[in-house]
């Protein structure tokens, strides 16, 4: 997935739960209705320019299915890249045979083997092993960050015993789930169009990816070659559609976002001269760079400004978790500044961009305590601010204010998704149970926002035809999706 800022799924953990407040400094508790009063209007314009509201919804939903079909039609035609895959295949539970993943797409890569038994005994065993990229390799030439991953692989594949067998006479194969903005030509092969995500290796721009693989893995005298490259959205939905049929669209929301499904070839308009075995193929939305109809306040506006990509990425810059934090910073800033919230001085640290991160304002917002004591230590501690308990109520309405502007505008781009489906297949969409595969930090660690995007799906579809539609969470289906369409574009048959 080509998102801006860093791997789209954020490895989060664990990171809703409040900090320990033992030695927390002793808050100033009392009441300064002076501020409270001075900060309402600024709270009340934000929740009213963030306002989702089923109208507001209902346009960003069709905006989204609109501008789904105009990048279809021609390439540019609109905010979405709406790139192919080549993906034609994909798993059906027959797969048989032992594959490989392997997972690049930041600072950390990740080798994967999986032993499949076909519809019997479907995934036999799979192990995995993660390696962490020197940085100064982050900095190198294409040959040496690529002998580095292939020398790893090539360690991984020598540890294969056990319950993985390799037929004799086989060559290994491997799906690359490569995380970096790529123009695809075939399901084996895809250009590098720019690195992102900090790195700025020299010679691999314009070179294709796979080439370059395939190539330091013959250098390492390893016997594998690349049968699958896809980008980890399209595993989510592949490693999802493996366990359930059903599944035909994947989301990703962590630091970024993107979004794929299943396509039919018929509804593609730019697609000339390729044939697809099975009539379908999954498209790549890269969603996040979609722009239409989005509730942005004057702190969206900033901070897209002092971007590294200003004017580009806007539904992301909304809705995924490289940016709620500073979002909700900018506007506490505000209010320190305007109106004394946190007292007569702001402190430094408020200042510094992104120093309140997304899983921050998450344990802020999970604080159930009388007197909000989490709130005030994750202030201290990450800030320097210090706050009575009328600040900290204020503080955890901004955070709400815009995690549900988050959660529910991507509840809408689902929906628009679904919608430009429905509208193509006249009532298999909607007319039957349809899961939306879901990954990603925020998502999964999150419980308000995953409530505030389940809640504006509702709203939209209605009750009877939202109970047809399934929102599941899947967790790092992406690794063994990319193993899965390794085997679904084999070179051999399914049959040991």
């Amino acid at each position: 997935m080509s998102v801006t800022v860093t791997s789209t799924s954020l490895a989060f953990g664990s990171f809703c739960l409040p900090p320990s407040v033992k030695g927390a400094p002793r808050f100033r508790m009392a009441v300064r209705s002076n501020v409270v009063s001075v900060n309402a209007p600024i709270l009340t314009k934000l929740q009213q320019e963030c306002a989702t509201p089923l109208p507001v919804l209902r346009q960003v939903a069709d905006d989204m299915a609109a501008d789904m079909r105009a990048g279809l039609a021609v390439d540019g035609g609109g905010d979405l890249k709406m790139i192919l895959s080549y993906v034609d295949s994909l798993p059906t539970g027959n797969e048989r045979g032992l594959f490989y993943a392997l997972d690049l797409g930041g600072t950390n890569f990740r080798v994967l083997r999986v032993q499949l038994g076909g519809k019997e005994e479907l995934v036999q065993a799979t192990e995995f092993e993660q390696v962490s990229i020197p940085q100064e390799l982050m900095f190198g030439t294409s040959e040496q960050l690529f002998d580095f991953i292939a020398s790893g692989l090539a360690k991984f594949a020598e540890k294969e015993g056990g319950k993985f067998h390799l037929p004799n006479g086989r060559q290994r194969e491997i799906g690359f789930t490569f995380s970096f903005p790529v123009k695809q030509t075939s399901i084996d092969s895809g250009i590098l169009i720019k690195w992102t995500k900090g790195f700025a290796v020299s010679g691999t721009a314009g070179k294709d990816v796979v080439a370059c693989l395939n190539e330091a893995m013959e250098r390492q005298g390893l016997d594998m070659r690349v049968s699958a490259l896809v980008n980890d959205t399209i595993g989510t939905l592949a490693g999802a559609r493996y366990w359930d049929d059903d599944v035909m669209v994947a989301v990703i929301v962590g630091t970024g976002t993107n979004a794929c499904y299943v396509e039919r070839v018929d509804a593609i308009p730019k697609l000339q001269g390729h044939k697809s075995s099975s009539g379908r193929t999954i498209i790549n939305t890269e969603w996040g760079a979609f722009s239409k109809g989005l509730p942005l306040t004057v702190f969206d506006k900033d901070m897209d400004a002092a971007s590294i990509n200003p004017g580009e990425q806007i539904y992301e810059k909304t809705i995924s978790g490289m940016y709620l934090g500073e979002i909700v910073r900018r506007v506490l800033l505000k209010m320190a500044e305007a109106s004394g919230l946190f007292g007569k001085s702001v402190p430094e640290k408020l200042t510094m961009p992104f120093v309140l991160r997304t899983p921050d304002i998450c344990s802020m917002q999970q604080d159930q305590s009388k007197d909000l004591q989490a709130v005030g230590s994750i202030l201290y501690d990450v800030t320097g601010v210090e706050s009575d308990l009328h600040a900290r109520k204020i503080v955890v309405q901004v955070c709400d204010t815009i995690v549900k502007r988050g959660g529910r505008l991507a509840g809408a781009g689902i929906v628009g998704i679904l919608q430009k489906m429905e509208e193509d297949s006249k009532g298999v969409i909607f007319g039957k149970r349809t899961v939306v595969a879901m990954d990603g930090g925020l998502y999964e660690n999150y419980p308000q926002y995953r409530t505030y995007l389940q809640e504006a799906v509702n709203e939209l579809l209605g009750t009877e035809i939202s109970k047809n539609i399934v929102i599941e969470h899947t967790k790092d289906g992406s690794g063994i999706g990319a193993a899965l369409l390794a085997s679904a574009n084999s070179k051999y048959d399914h049959d040991c």
